[in-house]
């Protein structure tokens, strides 16, 4: 293995959790702006993370250890998932994690884990929160899976880097099931990360919250772990969107030029998309939790259209 490359795995293994931060704090900016607020710098997640890392834990005494592990494994799961999607170039091809259903399922184990943990204390607040999460992850899980499903017939190859390859080689008539999967994809993108219309990550309202309801109990280090997890979901999400969706500019190869150009790229399709969230985030209200399974089932029909439109 040449520098090259052992620099670039390790950007590509970096650069989530580097930058997943920043695009929280620019999501909410963009939000505050839209609403005619001046909000907090694009940098405050990051001061938020540093706080929490300096702060003292209080640890149930009902808790157990999956508890004390979860936050752990969660970010855990994160670092594998950022490590294994074609981020700037799709040379860098994971074989072992790098297939749509392995990171469908390691999103699934991440949610299993923090819906565990809210679960373990016997508070009130986790355990609703928990509940109202896994009904959430369960409905959103057919509509995740149909839309990556329908890139992968078009392209061919299970493998996200492949399908990125592919992709970005057809023709403009070919996009109809693309564009109806896209439309899909962004619904479990909201879902997935906790946000308008299906939850509002910064309440903390009891009829309202659900992933908040289940980290409640956590403070400190492993709520620091927590949040950065939660902010490196977020931007996986993105940039399965950014380069799955609309993969022009991905590096092909690993010269300086390209891997520049491509990361200068993502950085630009990662903004348009956080700006859609911002603007989508200020344009609608939250949905009664009852509503919830009808917008699901909307995107997993808009998915079986574009199936029975590959097919």
């Amino acid at each position: 293995m040449t520098l090259t490359e052992i620099t670039c795995w390790l950007l590509q293994l970096l650069l989530v959790p580097a930058l997943s931060p920043l695009f929280v704090g620019l999501t909410r900016k963009l939000k505050a702006r839209l609403q005619s607020r001046r909000g907090a710098g694009i940098l405050q997640p990051y001061r938020d993370l540093r706080k929490l890392f300096n702060k003292d834990e209080v640890i149930s005494e009902d808790a157990s250890w999956l508890f004390r592990a979860a936050p752990y494994l969660i970010f855990a799961v994160t670092i594998i998932i950022g490590a294994s999607i074609p981020l700037f170039s799709t040379v860098l091809s994971n074989t072992y994690t790098g297939d749509f259903l392995v990171v469908v399922y390691l999103v699934a184990l991440g949610t299993f884990f923090l819906a565990l943990a809210g679960l373990d204390t016997g508070g009130a607040f986790g355990g609703f929160g928990s509940s109202r999460e896994m009904m959430v992850a369960a409905l959103t899980e057919g509509g995740l899976v149909l839309s990556l499903l329908v890139l992968a017939l078009i392209s061919d190859t299970t493998s996200l880097t492949g399908i990125s390859e592919n992709i970005g080689d057809l023709s403009f008539t070919s996009f109809t099931p693309i564009i109806l999967a896209f439309i899909s994809f962004s619904i479990a993108l909201l879902a997935e990360n906790s946000r308008y219309p299906f939850d509002n990550p910064s309440t903390h309202l009891e009829l309202t919250m659900i992933h908040e309801a289940m980290i409640l109990e956590y403070s400190g280090k492993r709520l620091a772990l927590i949040e950065w997890a939660s902010a490196n979901k977020y931007l996986i999400f993105i940039a399965l969107g950014a380069n799955l969706f609309f993969p022009w500019g991905i590096a092909h190869s690993l010269d300086l030029p390209s891997i520049l150009l491509a990361l200068a790229l993502l950085i630009v399709k990662v903004t348009l998309f956080c700006l859609a969230i911002a603007i989508i985030e200020s344009s609608i209200a939250k949905l009664r939790i009852f509503r919830l399974p009808d917008l699901l089932l909307t995107s997993f029909v808009i998915s079986v259209i574009a199936l029975g439109l590959v097919s």
